[in-house]
């Protein structure tokens, strides 16, 4: 059988995005990538804990299991005789409600969606347990391919700390542009929402969340919509006193106001080129801001941006020049309400879609091989205090009077009963 490799799981992502007017409700829908996939699954599991036990908290051995069972359920693989969780429909359901209300679908989404269209002859090359493989991090890559994904050799720990920066800058600076084109992306805005600091800690974190589950809107729509009716409201319509989110007014304001400014040079430079250019500087500049030009994490932030400028130029020109548009194409001689209402959105567009294979490229990336890291870790964000998105979603006030037992010893006691 030969092996899964990114290229194809690539190619089938942009089977999807030729169909996308068929397959999902949304040009701006974001693809999410194996490690989103088990942060939103680690989350569902912890969400459902906190239903039925009251703490918000899953251990790592409970994840992995029920992701092993996730990928052959969802996959319809054979399931028999593997180990499942309890309340395993709930959790579905939460994870199925999380990707909905952040407006993403996974790689088995995508995957599923594609084999619907009788046009997607990439996805023939692609069987469900060879998807399965790729996603729990069984599969290489085929020969020639080795430029996709290198197999990690044992390293010094200055170098672990400098891979582990560089991945830091990379997954903030795709989370930056993941929301400015899904600002829907819950997962997105928690990796970026107080890096750099803008003292919205979990508490912020905490208060936007209650928030957006009361009004039933994303995190960012909640934050935005509170700044936008201080801002513009005016008396009648300011927040109530109470209101939990008046306590972070100062950070809040810095975070709306600094992905506004990332909207201006979306809708006002017409060449995507150009634009990608200049979100990454300005993405940059927030990130690096104050910090000495020697620290790693400045040299990690201005070598992804680099290559990231680099790749946005490259995707255009594979593209044959058709997606950049010029503003010479608008004559002088027609109104500005012209350029406002079409030019500006036509060039924003085009933007956009430079963006989405940007993160559509993340997304087909092999799933991290540490997966305790990428869950539970809260020193990986070294210089930024920050935490896992786990502890981010979870309370600060959270009642830790029990914990969750492991998986293994719930059935062992289930049996001994």
């Amino acid at each position: 059988m030969a092996e899964l490799n990114q290229k194809s799981i690539l190619d089938m992502i942009k089977e999807f995005r030729r169909n996308w007017h068929t397959l999902c409700n949304s040009e701006r829908t974001t693809v999410c990538g194996a490690d989103s996939m088990l942060l939103a699954l680690q989350l569902s599991m912890a969400e459902n804990n906190k239903q039925h036990s009251g703490e918000f908290t899953v251990s790592l051995s409970d994840v992995l299991l029920t992701w092993k069972y996730f990928l052959h359920e969802k996959l319809n693989l054979s399931v028999e005789n593997m180990e499942v969780i309890d309340h395993y429909e709930d959790i579905r359901r939460i994870y199925d409600d999380f990707l909905k209300n952040s407006n993403m679908l996974d790689l088995i989404d995508v995957y599923k969606k594609c084999v619907l269209i009788s046009s997607c002859e990439n996805n023939a090359n692609i069987s469900p347990s060879q998807l399965q493989d790729f996603l729990s991090g069984r599969e290489c890559v085929v020969a020639g391919e080795t430029d996709l994904y290198v197999p990690t050799s044992p390293m010094s720990k200055h170098n672990q700390d400098n891979e582990k920066v560089q991945l830091l800058a990379r997954k903030i600076i795709y989370s930056y542009l993941s929301l400015l084109v899904n600002s829907k992306n819950d997962l997105a805005l928690a990796h970026v929402l107080n890096i750099p600091d803008r003292g919205l800690g979990r508490e912020a974190f905490t208060d936007l969340k209650h928030a957006a589950q009361e009004k039933k809107m994303s995190i960012f729509l909640v934050a935005t919509s509170f700044i936008r009716t201080l801002e513009l409201g005016g008396k009648g319509y300011a927040p109530s006193p109470s209101d939990p989110l008046r306590a972070h007014i100062k950070g809040l304001s810095n975070f709306i106001n600094f992905v506004d400014k990332l909207d201006e040079i979306l809708g006002e430079i017409p060449n995507p080129s150009t634009a990608g250019s200049r979100i990454l500087s300005v993405i940059k500049m927030q990130l690096i801001k104050g910090q000495n030009s020697r620290d790693p994490f400045c040299k990690a932030v201005e070598e992804v941006t680099r290559d990231l400028d680099l790749r946005i130029k490259n995707i255009i020109n594979s593209q044959q020049g058709d997606v950049a548009v010029s503003t010479t194409d608008i004559s002088p001689a027609r109104p500005k309400s012209y350029a406002i209402n079409h030019g500006t959105a036509y060039c924003g567009r085009d933007t956009v879609k430079t963006l989405l294979v940007l993160l559509d490229e993340e997304a087909a990336s092999m799933p991290t091989k540490n997966k305790a890291e990428l869950l539970y870790d809260d020193e990986n964000t070294i210089h930024h205090n920050g935490t896992s998105i786990l502890t981010l979603f979870r309370s600060p006030t959270q009642v830790n009077n029990s914990s969750v037992k492991p998986l293994r010893e719930r059935i062992h006691e289930t049996n001994l009963n």
